[in-house]
This record gives C-alpha cells, sequence and structure tokens, in this order.
C-alpha cells in the first residue's frame, strides 16, 4: 500500500491526487496501540513519582484552595475547538469507510469554526495568557533527562515539578500546532474548488501537480489527527488526569493536586491571604 494515491491527468501525466485511504486505518490503530501499550507501562512498570525542593509552609497557605487554571476563554475556545475538530474528522472520514453522507458543506463549515477559535486562540494566548508557558524551556528537557537516568537505575538528582504544562503535553500541544495549521492552510486554498458562497470558485488556481499536493498533505494531517485525537481523549479520561481535565469544565484544581504535581517556582499563582497555621 503507498501512501499516496495518483490519477493521470488529461495529458498524460501523473499527479498526486490524495493520501491513501488506508493509512486512516493505520492511524487509528497507532492510537488505539499507544493508549494499550501506555496503560500497561502504568500498570506494571511506571515508578513512582518523586520531587525535588517541596513547596514551603508559608507559600502552600497563602495559595488559595482552588487555584485557577484555565480562564473562562480558553475553555469556550477548547470546547469550540473540539467540536469543529470531531466534525471535521467524521465528514471527512466516515464516507471513506462506506457511510455515504452529505459531507462537503458540514465539512467547510466546521473548518471556518475551527480556523476562526483557531486564530482567537494565537490572538487571546498572544495578548492575555502566559504565551511561553506551552512551550518546552531547558528546565523541561533537563528534567526529562533526570527522569529517564533514574528509570533505567542510573544515579541522578531528583527532577523538579513541572510548571503549568509538563514536557509531554508541551510536544503534544507542537504536534497539534503543526497537523492543526497544515489542515487549516490548506483546507482555506481548498474551498477555492467548492461553491461556498464565501470565496469565489477558482479550481484553476493553481495547477494539477499544486492541487494534487495540497489535497495530500491535507489528507496526511487529517489521518494524522486521527490517532492524535484518540491520545488526547484517552489521557483526558485517565483518573490521574481527570482533576485537569475537570479544570477545562470549572476553570480551577485543588490546592492539594497543584502542589503535587506542579512547582509554584514555575507556575506561579496569585496568592490569597496569609492564613497563620493554627498550634
Amino acid at each position: 500500500m503507498g501512501v499516496i494515491e495518483w490519477a493521470t491527468d488529461p495529458w498524460g501525466r501523473s499527479v498526486p491526487i490524495h493520501a491513501a485511504s488506508g493509512l486512516i486505518w493505520i492511524s487509528l490503530m497507532a492510537g488505539i496501540l499507544f493508549l494499550v501499550v501506555h496503560a500497561i507501562y502504568v500498570r506494571f512498570f511506571a515508578k513512582q513519582k518523586e520531587f525535588a525542593e517541596p513547596a514551603s509552609a508559608e507559600l502552600v497557605a497563602r495559595l488559595p484552595e482552588r487555584v485557577p487554571r484555565h480562564s473562562l476563554a480558553a475553555r469556550l475556545f477548547h470546547w469550540v475547538m473540539a467540536a469543529a475538530m470531531f466534525a471535521l474528522l467524521f465528514t471527512a472520514f466516515l464516507p471513506k469507510v462506506g457511510l455515504p453522507i452529505d459531507w462537503v458543506m458540514y465539512h467547510w463549515i466546521s473548518g471556518i469554526v475551527l480556523t476562526g477559535s483557531v486564530i482567537f486562540h494565537v490572538i487571546h494566548a498572544s495578548f492575555y495568557l502566559d504565551f511561553w508557558s506551552i512551550w518546552p524551556d531547558k528546565t523541561d528537557l533537563k528534567d526529562s533527562w533526570k527522569r529517564v537516568q533514574r528509570f533505567f537505575g542510573k544515579p541522578a538528582p531528583l527532577p523538579r515539578r513541572t510548571g503549568k504544562y509538563p514536557l509531554d503535553n508541551k510536544l503534544y500541544h507542537g504536534m497539534i500546532v503543526l497537523t492543526g495549521l497544515s489542515v487549516m492552510f490548506t483546507g482555506v486554498f481548498m474551498m477555492f474548488r467548492v461553491r461556498t458562497g464565501l470565496l469565489p470558485r477558482n479550481p484553476y488556481l493553481f495547477g494539477d501537480m499544486t492541487w494534487g499536493l495540497m489535497y495530500v498533505l491535507h489528507g496526511l494531517a487529517g489521518i494524522s489527527l486521527i490517532a492524535l485525537v484518540i491520545v488526547h481523549v484517552y489521557f483526558a479520561v485517565r483518573p490521574e488526569k481527570l482533576p485537569i481535565t475537570a479544570s477545562m469544565i470549572v476553570g480551577t484544581m485543588s490546592r492539594e493536586f497543584y502542589l503535587k504535581e506542579h512547582d509554584p517556582d514555575r507556575w506561579v499563582v496569585k496568592s490569597g491571604p496569609l492564613k497563620i497555621p493554627e498550634g
């Protein structure tokens, strides 16, 4: 099975037309295989987490009982984006596996919703949130290497707790950014090939080869999102991750979970009034 589907244009040239349909099943199985392997690793091989530099009693006393994690705008973006993403995946791939639906209109409408939500998120994250908190830094890399060494039984200092987002979360975010932007940029140009009422239809905007490569990139990115979405949903429902998932609904997490998983020096939370411990 090839990666690309080819066709012959009117001049007898071979041109790419899409990513191979069989890759859909490979992406689906890759996502399922990942969650099975990870679940086995956590159950039988993962060691108990150990961290350096526990938080001071004074800092703990100043923290609010519910630590704010996601603003209302960030939560609304997340769920709008999630709904658009699922709509795009269903309308793109259900017809490919034998469920005939009138998918084109629903697909490009979902694409517009996704694109609009991402544009909003970029502006919101750049000017109203800590933009760099979701990108890996030197501390992430150093602590990750310490964890690898300790996992294999080699002497290494204890790693620090994570900032607002752990390294695996940041790496996943980077993959979603790459695949999502690939889908959106190619999808916007592909709208010139259908009648949407928003853009003038112009199937001759690019040549056959360029259109073909655009469809291939769009398809490969979309197929990759199948596995990525499976992984995201899997981590969202894991028991140890449920407080994070709940914070995407209510906006906050408990002070106990924050102190257990996060470094107050790396994720600074606005402190409440000082509470003097009794006794």
